[in-house]
């Protein structure tokens, strides 16, 4: 039996789950997105991901600024939904709104919970070296990501992992994963396990701050960051008053002063071993491979990158 769905989204990580249930048997009676945002440059309207989609595919859709509202309360209990499917939609559910769809709300996180609760676990799980993280398919309770658990899938994180690669690997995994968590529902067949509160971590949020590279610190944590950072905040550092952003690199066994440069090709010494930057964007600038830079960029060998 076709479940009746209502999907609740914002970015691409949540296209795939969407897609895949428009693709299945289930109906899907809304989307719910976060309203229309300006740009910052030239203010025009961009739609998010979801909405694009959702349009293209005449699906309905919603993106009220305020969701605790009596008019959308009351639209969203008049839908009279099995399930309201929750991925990456960016605002917190309504208390009220919990209990209305027959089986609850349930949620995709990209972590294996309880580990990296929170805004950023993708970002979190490739700073900390982890070397696996996953989805994990649960119950939308009041607490953040606190909710018991359905299922759980894993990934191996690689060496060339960046948050955006691995976002694409967990949104396909996610969207799969819930397709088999909803025919537990079809077959009656649903077991929560509640989280072991006492072994959560929190994945706070990327501040533009955190973003600035500490030479002194080992090149596989600088790696790590710079992995985790791109595309966004993006990692960097400044030299002569501007900021240039990394946005690929690789580890070199070589060592010297931290901080500098140990030759003319960007190659840049850490606490332990060193790190040769691929690929730099300066500031108000298009993204260059290094050697493309090197051409209009000076920045020679015993150089010190702040």
């Amino acid at each position: 039996m076709s479940q009746k769905i209502v999907f609740m989204g914002t970015p691409n990580f949540a296209v795939p789950s969407l897609d895949i249930l428009l693709k299945s048997d289930h109906k899907i009676l809304s989307v719910y997105t976060q309203s229309t945002k300006k740009s910052k440059r030239g203010h025009k309207y961009h739609l998010s991901p979801v909405e694009k989609f959702s349009l293209e595919k005449s699906l309905n859709v919603r993106s009220p600024e305020i969701l605790d509202t009596e008019e959308e309360y009351n639209f969203f209990k008049s839908l009279d939904m099995d399930i309201a499917v929750v991925v990456a939609y960016g605002k917190i559910i309504p208390k009220r709104f919990l209990n209305l769809p027959k089986y609850g709300f349930i949620n995709i996180h990209a972590s294996i919970l309880p580990k990296w609760r929170g805004a950023a676990p993708i970002q979190r799980a490739i700073i900390n070296l982890d070397k696996k993280t996953g989805i994990s398919i649960m119950k939308v309770e009041e607490k953040l990501d606190c909710g018991p658990v359905l299922l759980q899938k894993e990934v191996n994180i690689n060496a060339d992992d960046n948050s955006k690669s691995l976002a694409e690997k967990l949104s396909f995994l996610g969207a799969n994963s819930l397709i088999d968590a909803i025919e537990l529902f079809k077959k009656d067949k649903v077991k929560f396990s509640e989280q072991d509160h006492s072994k959560a971590s929190y994945a706070k949020k990327i501040t533009k701050s955190e973003a600035r590279i500490n030479w002194d610190n080992d090149a596989k944590n600088i790696l790590a960051k710079i992995n985790a950072l791109n595309p966004n905040p993006g990692a960097w550092f400044e030299f002569k008053n501007e900021r240039f952003k990394v946005w690929k690199a690789e580890i070199i066994n070589k060592s010297g002063d931290v901080g500098k440069t140990l030759d003319n090709k960007l190659a840049v010494a850490c606490k332990e071993q060193s790190i040769k930057i691929l690929e730099i964007q300066k500031e108000g600038k298009n993204r260059q491979l290094t050697n493309q830079f090197l051409l209009g960029n000076k920045i020679i060998e015993g150089e010190n990158l702040n």
